[in-house]
């Protein structure tokens, strides 16, 4: 009889539990137990006990210098594992989606693969004359945008051999001779924020601008890229659409969960 008005019912002692560690959320930093009763609305006993049973589960822990309590270890590794779940697709195509309707470009979304970037989907603008982009399409490292951003920002030991053949083979329609320009090219990439090709793209007659998406572990997770036909597109670094570009990646890499300032994430070239 318990077991069925439990299954119907609840368990009120998680939910009181549930009330304290939404009060924690909410204070945005450690707190005493004072404050935490006071945010869960109830006695500070009931909250202590309670927070007795929340840091033996590692759902909270406590400063003893300070006797502040704060998230525990558990808890993180809750936010962490809900984050990487997160379809980030779907949102991807969602920031697409609104980035092609606010600038009337061809938009395309690329993530990482084996063997580089691969185009997963792509918005049409409405306009007459327009970029066609394959889903299904793998981009040159240094001779398409979105190449460039994963370039720039995933770690050397793993662009390098990519990076090498795309040098050897002859094919770049961009004057890159030896690994060593590649990678002050890339630097400049990292520094503006953003890759823009205005002339050698792998695609002849086509121009694009580029931005990284960085997850909550602040690593590159996808690029949002803007396509047109060369001399169309407006490539000013402070116009709107570059602009429109810049905020989209920012956007949907906060939407991720990553939390350092947009550009600065981790480029996999420092030790931890």
């Amino acid at each position: 009889m318990n077991d069925e008005l439990d299954g119907k019912h609840g368990v009120q002692s998680l939910e009181v539990g549930m009330s304290i560690l939404r009060a924690m959320v909410s204070g945005k930093r450690s707190m005493m137990l004072k404050d935490i009763a006071q945010a869960a609305d109830m006695p500070p006993s009931k909250a202590h006990r309670y927070l007795v049973s929340l840091i033996r589960s590692g759902l909270v822990e406590q400063d003893r210098l300070t006797s502040r309590y704060d998230l525990g270890p558990f808890a993180l590794n809750l936010g962490l594992v809900a984050l990487d779940r997160v379809d980030r697709i779907r949102l991807g195509l969602a920031a697409i989606s609104e980035l092609r309707d606010l600038t009337n470009e061809t938009v395309a979304l690329a993530v990482w693969s084996e063997r580089g970037p691969v185009v997963v989907r792509w918005e049409r603008p409405r306009r007459p004359i327009t970029v066609n982009v394959l889903t299904g399409t793998h981009l040159s490292l240094l001779g398409s945008a979105a190449g460039r951003v994963f370039a720039a920002w995933l770690p050397e030991q793993q662009t390098d051999p990519l990076l090498r053949q795309e040098i050897e083979s002859g094919k770049l329609t961009t004057p890159i001779a030896s690994l060593e320009e590649a990678r002050r090219l890339l630097a400049g990439v990292r520094e503006r924020g953003l890759a823009v090709i205005s002339s050698g793209y792998f695609a002849r007659g086509v121009e694009a601008a580029a931005g990284p998406v960085f997850n909550f572990k602040n690593e590159i997770n996808m690029s949002i890229a803007v396509v047109g036909v060369e001399g169309t597109l407006d490539l000013t670094p402070d116009g709107p659409t570059l602009s429109a570009l810049k905020r989209a990646c920012a956007e949907l890499s906060v939407r991720l969960g990553s939390t350092a300032p947009y550009g600065t994430a981790d480029d996999g070239r420092t030790e931890a």
